[in-house]
């Protein structure tokens, strides 16, 4: 009887070679990778020109090709906002609700595998690794709080680890598994080497903008100036893009900071309050919050006209459009850059 195994696969290189270790032990592996909204990859580097020379890849169905598995995306955008405002074990680095984040996906994983007859769960963990789900003393706790239990087997450090029932039961053999801990990467890279592989993403920063503390910021601010803990997926995406600057609590600039920002929040312009420029070329400006009254309409252009070519001129006509698509043309003086106070400016 073949057994089956699915690994979570991140688009990393550690979920990558813990597959390919499952694998070579004759285990039927398929993957699954589990949809956000927070994801770093196809995002940020598909619209900005500074990364236009990237390679443009979704990592984790590259690593599903490079293995030869199928690999199962699964949207979890709704069911995941729990995670990310109420996390029972807190946050780790800045947003990031590590623990809460690993538990959540290894039960989505536990339910997955009962409703679709796998025998067991794979992922990459390696103890003492940067995440704070990878501490020793967090891992019985993935397991146990996951409902996953001794299903879940670790294959890059396993031999550091109590024996799970696919090692118990010998679907697969403990003695090839490894023991790596630690933070070094080397005997990773070194395993990558013997199975061939020689592309692969870097661990540099992770693949969610949960830990990214610029990020995070503007998350925080969005709640505190909402006053209540809660997103919408447009929300999150828009947090990725643009400088934010909030002049008041009653609204806030998203302002493109090149091209292919301005393209990408062009998309969003039946949803927001926008400024554009006119007799210059500018940014595209979405005005997040209430509708701006005259006073406010007059600082917000001032500011958008900063971020355009005629910061210099004494005056440049910006175009205001409301939510309706109702417009009219305004004519400021843009600010100057020590006029934009710093307790504005998010990120």
């Amino acid at each position: 009887m073949i057994r089956k195994a699915v690994a979570l696969i991140s688009g990393g290189l550690d979920s990558m070679l813990a597959a390919r270790l499952i694998q070579q032990q004759g285990i039927q592996v398929e993957g699954i990778n589990f949809f956000t909204g927070f994801c770093v990859e196809g995002h940020t580097h598909a619209i900005r020109n500074r990364d236009r020379g990237r390679v443009k890849r979704n990592n984790a169905l590259w690593v599903a090709e490079q293995l030869g598995i199928k690999l199962h995306i699964l949207d979890i955008v709704d069911e995941y906002k729990n995670v990310v405002i109420n996390p029972k074990h807190g946050y780790g680095a800045n947003l990031n609700p590590c623990l809460d984040c690993k538990i959540f996906m290894v039960h989505k994983a536990h339910q997955w595998i009962i409703e679709n007859g796998f025998d067991f769960i794979i992922t990459g963990e390696v103890i003492g690794q940067r995440p704070k789900s990878q501490r020793r003393r967090y891992m019985p706790v993935i397991s146990e709080e996951s409902g996953a239990d001794d299903l879940l087997l670790r294959p890059l450090c396993a031999r550091n680890l109590s024996e799970t029932l696919p090692e118990r039961e010998r679907w697969v053999e403990r003695e090839r598994l490894k023991d790596f801990h630690g933070r070094s990467r080397k005997p990773q890279i070194e395993l990558a080497r013997e199975f061939g592989f020689e592309d692969y993403a870097q661990p540099a920063g992770g693949c969610c903008f949960l830990t990214d503390q610029t990020y995070s910021v503007k998350l925080r601010d969005l709640w505190d100036n909402r006053g209540r803990r809660e997103y919408e997926l447009d929300d999150i995406m828009l947090l990725k893009v643009g400088r934010h600057i909030r002049p008041s609590r009653k609204y806030k600039l998203i302002i493109a900071r090149e091209e292919g920002e301005n393209h990408f929040l062009s998309g969003y312009r039946h949803q927001f309050q926008t400024i554009s420029t006119v007799s210059h070329p500018g940014p595209l400006a979405l005005v997040q919050g209430e509708s701006l009254d005259p006073a406010q309409l007059e600082l917000a252009c001032a500011i958008t006209a900063r971020f355009s070519k005629g910061r210099d001129a004494e005056s440049v006509e910006l175009r205001f459009s409301d939510r309706e698509q109702s417009s009219r043309c305004v004519r400021v003086k843009p600010l100057r850059a020590d006029q934009i106070s710093q307790d504005w400016v998010i990120a």
